[in-house]
């Protein structure tokens, strides 16, 4: 058997070969963990740093205080203050049910705080903090501190509340906060202000809380804080200090306005009172209303499905949302426009036999006054409202030049008062027409514009500037609720400035025809004689009656023998002192029927506390109460405007 033998120099040479490529494999790797290490420490070291930071540092945001609303006397209508509430994070807790049943062992939770949390665990995040009870007192509070660690994901936090004092007064202009919605989030991006809202759970959601959300938010500020491995924190490193919210001071005085919605008791409607020289607003009202403070903290399904299914509307906003036919308080306009149109010019009058009739027509468009009035000229046909008298003027003018002219009053567009949600009315046209109904416009319908029916629908808002501004010698001034905006640190005041909206050229001797006509309606033989009665100051007016459902052409009206949400509207428009005005004043009363008798006497308390500081007797406003609500059936003075039958709306 012959030995094999190793040949020494070709092992050799294999060994070299894999010690090589050994080494070289070895150098290649280190290479390239070395040129990992500096790219990671030299070109990603300010990013590494930056999450190691984050790691180690929180930043924690400090809400700041929501500014103040203040009426005009520095009387409270919206402030702050912090409350305990009990929170649970429900990604944190386990068994939910379980922990809110052990919970109200501790600290009494009843069902509806339950459908309040349930609510707004469904607009929360899972990992962020609901209130599933609120205003814990010092022993509830101190019975569940002791008993924490049993409940992980539950603690007691202190939050800030929204109050609003005064309750339901004022409710529909100062408006309320509520919880960020995903809605409200994608706004607040949208206007690039949602890193402010940090920390923040509520924004405004109506109202002047909704309008001047930021400059009543503040801005938002920060705490670094060092935290430790299980994420609690350590220490502060830095603090950025929040600037609290700016306090609004209004032009309400919270006194007219309690005068203003107590005089209207049980009815439904909207009174919007206005400097015409400035174009603030003293008084906003919308009846019936609302308690705000129901929705700061997530208002349950009960009292929202009794607001929201009430007949009677109490979320509707009625100064700005709600829409009207202007009855009879349009034509002081109409009656301008025919002025100002060369249509009607003095001593020109005309014999009402108590009915108007197109050519080749024998339908009669009926005067309120079956009898006639006899001779009307222009200011008497305002003064007694002769509806005769303006039908033959709209018809005259032609529905273009009605509507175009008493546009430069604000009626068919918003007025650009600083509360979101404004409503435009409508002014027909017939290209209006076309487009909603395509339909062509009939004679019929110019000639029942003139009496502010039809088509014609106002806000309460568009008819307190109209009065305004013809209060004002046709300058209009743009309404606002807001008079100063104050900042809370430095104390500096910013006033609102005055914006003039429209100047109408109005011819001085026109304008003394219409105001003429205004004041004496409320002076005896006037419609609203009874209005005006032993006022110490003069008072230009015009009452109004709009029809709410149509009456055949020789059926009568008959307010008893219809249901009470189908009465005329009641309406009424003034301004005093009638020679130097400073408050104009619409008040619409639904369902009322006479505006001489229903809105009149609204609008004559609200103009005498304003005027005279006059507080209306308890006695007084216990009968006037009894007396709206049974409105008399033959009450005198009250201008009414004929109901208008269906039928005449395709003459």
């Amino acid at each position: 058997m012959r030995a094999e033998l190793k040949n020494f120099q070709h092992e050799q040479y294999y060994f070299k070969l894999r010690l090589g490529f050994t080494a070289f494999v070895v150098i290649a790797l280190f290479s390239v963990l070395a040129l990992r290490f500096s790219y990671l420490q030299i070109k990603q070291y300010k990013h590494y740093q930056t999450l190691a930071e984050n790691n180690r540092i929180s930043l924690v945001p400090i809400v700041p205080n929501r500014g103040l609303i203040l009426d005009k006397n520095g009387v409270v209508l919206a402030h702050n203050f912090f409350v305990y509430t009990l929170e649970i994070t429900p990604s944190k807790v386990d068994d939910l049910e379980k922990t809110i049943s052990e919970v109200s062992k501790l600290v009494e939770v009843s069902s509806l705080d339950r459908k309040r949390f349930n609510k707004l665990r469904e607009e929360s995040r899972n990992f962020e903090s609901v209130p599933i009870r609120t205003h814990l007192n010092e022993v509830e509070a101190a019975s569940f501190a002791v008993n924490h660690y049993r409940f992980p994901g539950v603690e007691i936090k202190s939050r800030l509340f929204r109050h609003y004092p005064l309750g339901k007064l004022g409710a529909h202009m100062v408006g309320y906060i509520g919880r960020i919605n995903d809605k409200d989030l994608e706004n607040l991006e949208k206007n690039g202000d949602l890193s402010n809202y940090k920390g923040s759970d509520h924004v405004g959601k109506s109202g002047i809380e909704q309008f001047y959300e930021r400059q009543l938010h503040g801005t938002t500020g920060f705490q670094q804080v060092e935290i430790d491995a299980d994420g609690r924190a350590v220490r502060v490193l830095s603090s950025t200090p929040p600037v609290p919210g700016s306090n609004l001071v209004l032009t309400i005085d919270s006194k007219i306005q309690e005068i203003a919605e107590t005089a209207f008791g049980e009815h439904r409607g909207a009174l919007v009172a206005i400097n015409p020289k400035t174009g603030e607003v003293l008084s906003y009202v919308s009846q019936p209303t609302f308690d705000p403070n129901m929705f700061v903290d997530g208002i349950d399904v009960e009292n929202w499905r009794l607001l929201n299914d009430s007949l009677d509307k109490p979320l509707i906003n009625r100064p700005i949302r709600g829409i009207y036919p202007p009855g009879s308080t349009f034509k002081p306009f109409v009656a301008m426009a025919g002025l100002e149109n060369d249509k009607r010019v003095p001593p020109f009058s005309i014999s009402d036999p108590g009915y108007f009739t197109l050519a080749n027509s024998v339908h009669k468009y009926r005067d309120w006054k079956p009898t006639g009035h006899g001779m009307v000229d222009m200011q008497r046909a305002i003064t007694i409202s002769c509806d005769t008298f303006f039908y033959g003027l709209a018809l005259e003018l032609g529905i273009d030049k009605l509507t175009s002219f008493v546009g430069h009053f604000n009626f068919g567009r918003k007025t650009g008062i600083d509360i979101q949600g404004e409503n435009e009315g409508l002014l027909p046209t017939p290209e209006w027409k076309m487009r909603r109904f395509k339909q062509p416009w009939y004679q019929g319908e110019t000639v029942i514009v003139g009496i502010g029916q039809g088509y014609t629908l106002v806000t309460p808002l568009q008819l307190a500037q109209a009065t305004a501004t013809l209060a004002n010698n046709g300058v209009a001034m743009k309404p606002h609720l807001v008079a100063k905006i104050q900042k809370t640190i430095t104390n500096e005041t910013q006033t609102v400035p005055l914006v003039v909206q429209d100047t109408i050229p109005l011819k001085p001797e026109n304008i003394d025809i219409v105001k003429r006509g205004m004041i004496a309606v409320t002076q005896p033989g006037g419609t609203a004689a009874t209005v005006g009665a032993n006022a110490p100051y003069s008072i230009a007016a015009k009452t109004g009656t709009a029809q709410v459902i149509g009456i055949k052409q020789n059926a009568k009206y008959n307010a008893s023998s219809i249901d009470e949400r189908h009465r005329d509207h009641a309406l009424f428009i003034a301004y005093a002192p009638a020679e130097d005005p400073t408050i104009a004043i619409a008040v619409i009363v639904e369902n009322g029927n006479h505006g001489g008798t229903t809105a009149g006497p609204i609008a004559r308390k609200v103009m005498d506390y304003y005027l005279l500081g006059k507080i209306p007797a308890p006695e007084q406003a216990k009968d006037d109460k009894k007396a709206l609500t049974k409105p008399p059936n033959n009450a005198l003075g009250a201008a009414t405007t004929q109901p208008v039958p269906e039928e005449e709306l395709h003459d």
